[in-house]
């Protein structure tokens, strides 16, 4: 990185630090500090949505699925407008009419004191370790391709958003991510210009995509109804309606967001304006990576884009052959070349589209070979390096400045996405834990001051889990998966909570650990690999539906059959 990148790079993150510290440093009443003295109109409240869920993982991970895949993620949130939709005309009036700080609040209310600790223990042990991964998603694809000591990388984000996040609470966080959005937005449309720039020298935009086309990667929507499929309309529609029900209805982190608002016009339009930008937004995240596997259909990729790994066994046993693997492969891109201009100028032709289809294939093959190569050399690594993909173009083909910009971008959605975190984790602990079971009459006083302890206990805490965490093969689905395995049950004990009134405490509480074990099960059945669950594979959007179902069921059965007393 150039001089005028680190400025960039440094300038943008102080400057954003430093404003939320300054706007909120008035702070002193708990309202103040953990709804944001309900002053956010819908705008920030808006931007405030998206940024805590659009992480670093988002703008590493999304154009790496495209760059491989295509389109077809952005199913995903297809449910999201429909459960945002809900959330705004039957939840939101709920929670300001309580006036609650918290979602789980209204559960002891409803039920008892020992469901709303239960759904509130869930959502800690699920956004705790969540915050982990989004500061140290982003550390490690940094600190690899730019050569920065991970665990200082680690440290650095965590505590700028400590400084931040404790200073001025909720109010700090809102008005933050307000800024970070824009520096993400900003940083990705400028990347994106520039690669219709660089793609426009080498073929007409509609030959481009014609050649994406024609190897799926414009393949937007699947009605193929199987659960084994990952992402399909289906799943996009269901477990993605349950997912975004649970993430955006019950998870604190969510919910803080919008009992900010001036009042409940305010949190609904926020709400509504995430249900207009998200899917869009997912798609030009997505069609970036489309627009990266165009490019580097006439610049030469790396073999493998996780370029240090390549350089870690060049000087082993291995070198010979990684060397003939990078023979092969650039045998293979001259034939590529061949091909694609083949197809370019004889589109028509079935035989041409066949040809360039199938030499895009044995792309991937020579890939795997060195997949393979550096799983031998090393058996734990992961070989997965489509979360490299977008910043390796970024690196080593935009303009001085730009790259600051766009480094800037990633820790600004890590900073962003870790805060909202950080805030909603430690205001449940607060609330729900700390001055419900202990000191139900502190002060105002010691209540902010309790807050900002727990904001930085918990900041430390996902700190350490970063700093010992491993690489998972794609991590935004690695943070949907783990959201998954909790977002279920919790929306479940919603669910019930808001609709099913004659079901009591005991029933949905024992209704929902058994289907927060029955999810577990499934998912640990298939990753340690028992027969059963192998042979009957659901894949992790479904364990949304499953959860919620069978916490709705169980409880009507417990509440028919007279198996709670409550």
């Amino acid at each position: 990185m150039s001089i005028l990148d680190w400025v960039v790079l440094f300038g943008t993150l102080f400057a954003i630090v430093g404003f939320g510290v300054w706007k909120t440093r008035q702070n002193q009443t708990v309202d103040d500090y953990l709804r944001g003295g309900n002053e956010m109109r819908w705008f920030t409240i808006g931007l405030s949505v998206m940024a805590t869920q659009a992480s670093a993982i988002t703008f590493l991970s999304a154009p790496g699925l495209g760059y491989e895949k295509g389109l077809r993620f952005v199913q995903f949130y297809f449910g999201l407008p429909l459960a945002l939709i809900i959330i705004s005309a039957f939840i939101i009036p709920i929670y300001y009419r309580l006036k609650v700080y918290t979602a789980y609040e209204y559960l002891e209310n409803r039920f008892d004191i020992k469901t709303r600790l239960l759904a509130a223990f869930l959502f800690l042990v699920q956004r705790g370790l969540a915050a982990g991964l989004t500061i140290f998603a982003p550390a490690i694809i940094l600190s690899t391709l730019l050569g920065w000591n991970l665990n200082f990388t680690n440290v650095f984000v965590g505590v700028l958003v400590i400084i931040y996040t404790v200073s001025g609470g909720t109010k700090a966080v809102s008005l933050t991510q307000k800024w970070q959005m824009g520096v993400i937005l900003l940083g990705m449309g400028v990347a994106f210009g520039i690669l219709i720039y660089k793609i426009g020298g080498f073929v007409e935009m509609g030959s481009a995509m014609n050649l994406a086309g024609s190897v799926g990667r414009l393949e937007v929507l699947d009605f193929d109804f199987n659960l084994n499929e990952r992402y399909t309309v289906w799943s996009g529609l269901t477990g993605g309606l349950f997912l975004a029900l649970s993430y955006f209805g019950t998870d604190q982190s969510q919910v803080q967001r919008y009992l900010s608002g001036k009042n409940i016009k305010e949190s609904r339009l926020g709400l509504m304006f995430n249900a207009i930008i998200k899917i869009p937004m997912q798609f030009f995240i997505l069609f970036t990576g489309v627009l990266v596997f165009v490019f580097y259909l006439y610049v030469q990729p790396p073999v493998f884009f996780n370029k240090t790994a390549i350089e870690n066994i060049r000087g082993s046993e291995y070198k010979e052959k990684l060397e003939d693997l990078e023979t092969k492969y650039d045998a293979h891109f001259v034939e590529l070349q061949t091909v694609r201009d083949n197809f370019v100028e004889n589109d028509a032709d079935p035989r041409a589209k066949e040809q360039f289809r199938e030499v895009v294939a044995r792309d991937g093959e020579i890939r795997d070979e060195v997949k393979s190569l550096l799983l031998e050399a090393n058996p734990d690594f992961k070989v997965k390096d489509t979360n490299y993909v977008f910043l390796t173009f970024v690196m080593d083909y935009l303009p001085i400045g730009v790259v600051g910009l766009i480094i800037a971008l990633i820790f600004s959605a890590a900073m962003s996405s870790t805060a909202g975190e950080l805030n909603a984790l430690a205001t449940t602990t607060s609330v729900d834990f700390y001055r419900r079971l202990f000191n139900r009459e502190a002060s105002e006083k010691h209540q902010v001051w309790m807050s900002k302890i727990l904001t930085v206990m918990w900041g430390f805490l996902a700190i350490g889990f970063a700093l010992t965490a491993t690489l998972f093969d794609n991590l935004i689905e690695m943070v949907n998966v783990l959201g998954s395995l909790f977002y279920g049950t919790i929306l479940g004990i919603f669910v019930v909570a808001f609709f099913i009134k004659k079901v009591k405490g005991n029933a949905v509480f024992y209704s929902a650990l058994i289907a927060e074990a029955f999810v577990l099960l499934i998912h640990f059945g298939r990753v340690y690999e028992i027969p059963f669950f192998v042979k009957y594979e659901v894949e992790y959007l479904w364990y949304n539906v499953i959860g919620c179902v069978a916490v709705v069921v169980l409880s009507l059965v417990f509440t028919l059959f007279g198996k709670s007393k409550a």
